[in-house]
């Protein structure tokens, strides 16, 4: 029974030697060091599954990522609680998934991002327009527009707008960002942050809410 045993044990430890090998672990901090993102990439099959914090030290799966992963992982935190992560798809596509871990509301109702953003922002180079189209990037003289199709939201903090089957911006809400819904005058206030879903480094770009 005891060389059963110690044949058991020797098998199991082989078994998590090669797992240890196949998995990689993802793991980024937020600035204020009060959220940690989490993923666990198998380098064999492609999957990616992401994990949330449970009870502040357990770590509980939450949802496997959709696509297959050929490339390593970017994360940019957009604000202390949102964390965009970038990557390469199988099929050589730019992707990207959000990890979000507050809210700009009450923190008991969903609510639609593209609705609350509803109008037109700016930054000294960039302008964001939502409406009943979609989103309008615009950037100098170029300019692309997203139909909601092409618009995923993630939480109640972030939208990836894509065209073509590939990611091409990020949305974020600030933390000093609030609802319309939640001000007297019917109108955002606060920030909106636009990212570029691109490998290389990019800066996030702060933009401010321009009344029509």
């Amino acid at each position: 029974m005891s060389c059963f045993v110690l044949l058991f044990t020797i098998i199991h430890l082989l078994f998590m030697q090669n797992d240890q090998k196949e998995i990689r672990n993802v793991t980024s901090i937020s600035p204020h060091r009060n959220h940690v993102f989490s993923i666990k990439h198998n380098i064999s099959t492609g999957e990616s599954v992401y994990y949330r914090s449970r009870y502040k030290i357990l770590g509980q799966a939450k949802e496997t990522l959709p696509d297959l992963i050929q490339s390593d992982l970017k994360i940019d935190w957009l604000v202390n609680d949102v964390a965009a992560v970038t990557y390469q798809a199988s099929n050589g596509s730019i992707q990207q998934f959000v990890a979000t871990f507050g809210d700009r509301g009450d923190g008991m109702s969903y609510y639609y991002v593209g609705a609350e953003i509803h109008g037109r922002w700016q930054s000294d180079q960039l302008e964001v327009r939502s409406s009943s189209d979609g989103i309008l990037i615009k950037q100098g003289t170029k300019e692309a527009l997203f139909n909601w199709e092409n618009i995923e939201q993630f939480g109640t903090l972030a939208l990836v707008l894509s065209k073509n089957g590939e990611a091409k911006w990020t949305i974020a809400l600030d933390e000093n960002f609030q609802k319309s819904s939640d001000t007297a005058t019917m109108a955002p206030s606060g920030n909106i942050i636009l990212s570029k879903a691109v490998l290389t480094n990019n800066q996030p770009v702060k933009l401010s809410f321009v009344k029509e």
